[in-house]
C-alpha cells in the first residue's frame, strides 16, 4: 500500500492545464499521495483563454484530470470546482451539481475553527473584471516571462545554481507589484469578514500565504505553475500551506514522472470539447 498523507481537505488552484508552464504531473503525484474527504478546486484549473488561442494539450494534463476522477470514484472524495478567470467558460453552467462533482463560483467551507469563505479571487481585480483586454494581454506579458525564466534557469543550471523565479523577484520588488498583492489580500478578508466567515482561501495571483489580515486568517493556495504549493486542512483543524519541494522529500517523484510530452491541440479530445464550450 503507498504511502499517503490523511487530510480532511486539500485545495488546489492555477494547475494552468493547457499551457506549456503547468506542472500537472507534480500537481497528480500530490494528489496521488493525498487522501481527502474533500478536494476543492480554487480556479483557473484549465487554461481556456490559451487553449482557445494557442495553448497545447499534454498527456500530463490528460493525468491530472484522471487522478481527480479516480478521487471521486474510487476514494469516494468530494470534487469542488470553483471557476477561475482563466475557465471563466464554467461560468454559464454555475452552478451545477452531479453527484460527488459540484462546479461554483464560491464556496463556504465549515470547519473545527470556524467558516471559512473559498473563491478564486478573480473578483478583486479590477484589470481582470472591467478591462479583459489588458488582462489577456498581461497573460501574454506573463507567459513570455515564463519562456524567458525557462531559458535563464537553463543558464544557471549548467552553472550549478539553483531555480530563479524572475516573476516572484518582480512581484517582490515592483512598488506597484507589492501594492496590487496587498491590496487584495485585504479585500479578500473584507469579504470574509462581511460574509461572517473567520478565514479566507483564494488563489489568481499566484502568490502562496498563510497569515492573519486584522482577525481574518487568510491563505493562498499558490499555484501549479511555479510555487508549486497546496493547502490542506489536517484532521485536527489545523490549516498547512504545503510546498511541493518537501511534500517530494517525503513522496519523492518516480523518475521520469515529470516528462515533456506537450502535444497539439487538435489531437486532444478534452480541448476540443472546451473550445466548443468557449465558442
Amino acid at each position: 500500500m503507498k504511502p499517503v498523507l490523511q487530510v480532511r481537505t486539500a485545495i488546489l488552484s492555477d494547475v494552468h492545464l493547457g499551457t506549456p508552464h503547468s506542472k500537472a504531473d507534480e500537481a497528480a503525484h500530490f494528489l496521488k499521495h493525498v487522501r481527502c474527504e474533500r478536494l476543492i478546486l480554487n480556479g483557473d484549473i484549465i487554461d481556456g483563454w490559451r487553449l482557445t488561442r494557442d495553448g497545447r494539450w499534454s498527456k500530463s494534463h490528460t493525468r491530472f484530470i484522471r487522478r481527480v476522477l479516480t478521487l471521486v470514484q474510487k476514494k469516494d472524495t468530494e470534487v469542488i470546482y470553483l471557476r477561475g478567470n482563466h475557465d471563466d467558460f464554467l461560468a454559464r453552467l454555475l452552478p451545477m451539481d452531479f453527484g460527488r462533482i459540484q462546479l461554483a463560483e464560491d464556496y463556504v467551507l465549515e470547519t473545527a475553527r470556524g467558516r471559512y469563505l473559498v473563491l478564486h479571487g478573480d473578483v478583486f481585480d479590477g484589470v481582470v473584471k472591467n478591462m479583459v483586454f489588458l488582462a489577456h494581454l498581461g497573460d501574454l506579458g506573463y507567459a513570455l516571462l515564463l519562456r524567458l525564466n525557462r531559458a535563464y534557469n537553463w543558464f544557471r543550471a549548467l552553472r550549478g545554481k539553483e531555480y530563479f523565479s524572475l516573476s516572484k523577484a518582480i512581484k517582490a520588488r515592483v512598488k506597484q507589484a507589492v501594492s496590487f498583492i496587498g491590496k487584495f489580500e485585504e479585500q479578500v478578508a473584507a469579504l470574509a469578514r462581511n460574509r461572517g466567515c473567520v478565514g479566507a482561501i483564494c488563489g489568481h495571483i499566484h502568490t502562496p500565504a498563510d497569515k492573519t489580515i486584522d482577525d481574518i486568517h487568510y491563505l493562498n493556495s499558490g499555484d501549479w505553475v511555479e510555487s508549486l504549493t497546496a493547502i490542506v486542512e489536517h484532521l485536527d483543524g489545523r490549516f498547512e500551506l504545503i510546498d511541493f519541494k518537501d511534500f517530494a522529500t517525503r513522496f519523492p517523484l518516480p523518475r521520469g514522472e515529470a516528462a515533456d510530452d506537450t502535444e497539439p491541440l487538435p489531437d486532444a479530445p478534452l480541448p476540443a470539447a472546451l473550445a466548443a464550450l468557449t465558442a
